[in-house]
């Protein structure tokens, strides 16, 4: 779980928990005295397998004996009033799948959904029973990463949970046929005896639909090709690129039509192993004076970086997303922490770059993460607009300013006692021009960042506290001489607060007391002759809860309590969802439409 920096975190080979990649780091941290160092160990709800916590076996089947519904607060995505043609494209049941191919399907566009769809869901439904970890998993369309996501865990009468995606953006993809691959690596044996089933369904919806505008046709439209930035095959183990050091990079080298005309780079990423919960890592130097040789270290700053033939076309400081076993699994049942099912992907327009990659020749996109270790599963996706009255396009770079980033560290600790302060700041700005049939257009891209975290270890860590907020800003602005034919900003903050206190228990139990609120608070601006979008999503969650873990790595008493709000606003409508929820229990749940005042 988080907050486990300050000492040692000991890890167990295997492979493919959301926890790990590889390794399966514990998602909940411990620390002992100053003489002994944390352990970062995996531990799971007791539902009735072992011990004797009667109240834990009767939340674990929430009171009745059918499977417990699990589900993300979202922004509903099915169009309203509406009834879409279904097509399963893909079914299969994960058992013991480590170190065997993915799951593979072939898929054709479906006669019977017609033509004249204009949006798409991707619907994951999933079943599971018994005791598992959770464990990463992605779907690809040919190479073209689509859903990356994490399970739920499951408990011993069962659990369903769905996750429901607008994929209007890759309907190119689907307008052809396709190889599917779903990735899920899972262990079962006499102790983990859940196996994941999963349906992957595609949902086409009409455009007769009227008054309502899906997220995928927003302005300024969908690309007319995707490709990926990815493996160029899906053996072993997925397309993904897994990245284990800041030295390591994830490349993919391929040829773009000669008629494009706009491009956009979206990243996709995600972290495991030492570094799941890399926000609450401390700075080598003290693991150093403290002699914590086997710790997670490396500091608590990590930057994704993409390159094109070599050149920093764009970072991401991405959102720390909390898996479903993270912090506290109570947390997270039936609601789990944000982002954990749909996991976000981030956007960089490169149509600056576009005379560059126009030119006939081949061209090379790179991805690594700086000070990362563990394990970093990255990917991308190449967004390209085809200009049909051309077969070629042409363009230059105008400018580049990619400064250095401007990085503070500054520690001040005593033994396995002191307080971290990390921040840093980076901008990236490029323009360049475009002459397609449809003019000689400029685009000037602008991007800037901002870090800022603290960590605080007390008690010779037994109390471990992270605050941390990324700040990132956006803006694209095209012209074509002195009149902008299309602006957009985007601006985003990813607030967090960590307070974990830990202490010994009887028979070699520990129990741990955490307290969290973080935030996905997002809002984007776009405005062109032809339409204008704006959009607000403020996104935040409270836990606080203290679980009982046993030395067989067993969560054998606990409370989970969580509170949710979710307000999304935008020029085409709201939507908006408030939760309490507490061990299994939904206490309070309201829904609707209606746009609130402070959204």
């Amino acid at each position: 779980a988080a907050a486990a920096a300050a000492a040692a975190m000991v890890v167990w080979s295997s492979r493919l928990s959301c926890c790990v990649l590889h390794f399966l780091a514990f998602c909940l941290f411990f620390s002992h005295s100053s003489a002994q160092r944390s352990l970062r160990r995996r531990a799971h709800v007791d539902d009735g397998y072992e011990g004797d916590n009667a109240s834990l076996r009767s939340l674990g089947s929430g009171g009745t004996s059918q499977p417990l519904v699990f589900f993300e607060v979202s922004q509903p995505v099915d169009v309203p009033g509406s009834h879409p043609c279904s097509v399963l494209v893909l079914q299969h049941s994960f058992a013991s799948t480590s170190g065997l191919p993915p799951a593979m399907g072939n898929f054709t566009p479906p006669v019977q959904c017609g033509k004249d769809w204009d949006s798409v869901t991707l619907k994951w439904s999933g079943t599971s029973k018994g005791r598992q970890y959770d464990r990463i998993a992605a779907v690809w369309f040919s190479g073209v990463e689509v859903l990356r996501t994490c399970t739920a865990e499951p408990t011993k009468l069962g659990i369903y949970w769905e996750v429901k995606k607008d994929i209007t953006r890759f309907s190119p993809l689907l307008r052809e046929p396709q190889l599917v691959v779903l990735e899920l690596g899972n262990n079962v044996d006499k102790t983990y005896t859940g196996i994941f089933n999963i349906n992957l369904t595609l949902e086409f919806f009409s455009r007769h639909n009227l008054g309502y505008v899906p997220p995928g046709l927003r302005c300024p439209g969908r690309a007319d090709l995707v490709l990926p930035i990815s493996r160029s095959s899906p053996l072993p183990d997925g397309y993904w690129f897994q990245l284990k050091n800041e030295s390591d990079f994830g490349s993919k080298s391929l040829r773009i039509p000669t008629n494009v005309y706009k491009a956009i780079l979206e990243i996709c990423v995600s972290f495991h192993g030492d570094d799941e919960f890399w926000y609450t890592n401390p700075p080598n130097e003290y693991l150093e004076a403290n002699n914590l040789t086997d710790s997670p270290g490396n500091g608590p700053f990590r930057e994704v970086q993409a390159f094109l033939d070599g050149t920093l076309v764009g970072t991401v400081w991405p959102f720390p997303v909390i898996y479903t076993g993270g912090i506290n699994p109570l947390f997270w049942r039936p609601a789990a922490a944000i982002g954990a099912y749909d996991l976000p992907s981030y956007d960089i327009d490169v149509t600056p770059f576009v005379g560059r990659l126009v030119d006939g020749n081949v061209h090379t996109f790179s991805l690594r993460v700086k000070n990362a270790m563990g394990n970093w599963i990255v990917g991308a996706n190449l967004h390209l607009w085809l200009d049909h009255s051309s077969e070629k396009t042409s363009g230059n770079l105008l400018s580049y300013d990619a400064p250095p980033r401007h990085f503070i560290s500054h520690s001040n600790f005593q033994g396995l006692n002191g307080t971290f302060h990390t921040s840093a700041e980076r901008s990236i700005s490029y323009s360049g021009y475009v002459q397609s049939s449809m003019g000689y257009t400029v685009t000037h891209s602008s991007y800037s960042f901002g870090f800022e975290n603290v960590l605080v270890f007390q008690n010779n860590s037994d109390v471990q506290i992270v605050t941390q907020n990324i700040q990132t800003n956006g803006e694209v602005v095209c012209n074509t001489g002195s009149e902008v034919v299309q602006s957009q900003q985007l601006s985003s903050s990813f607030p967090l607060y960590l307070y974990c206190l830990q202490r010994n228990a009887a028979n070699g139990s520990t129990i741990q007391a955490c307290n969290l609120t973080h935030a996905f608070n997002q809002e984007t601006y776009m405005i062109s002759p032809s339409c204008s979008l704006f959009t607000s999503l403020k996104n935040s969650q409270q836990a606080e809860g203290e679980i009982t873990v046993s030395k067989d790595n067993i969560v054998t008493s606990g409370i989970g309590a969580l509170q949710q709000r979710y307000d999304f606003a935008s020029n085409k409508g709201c939507y908006y969802r408030i939760l309490s929820a507490k061990n299994y229990t939904i206490l309070y749940d309201s829904s609707g439409i209606k746009c609130s005042n402070t959204s």
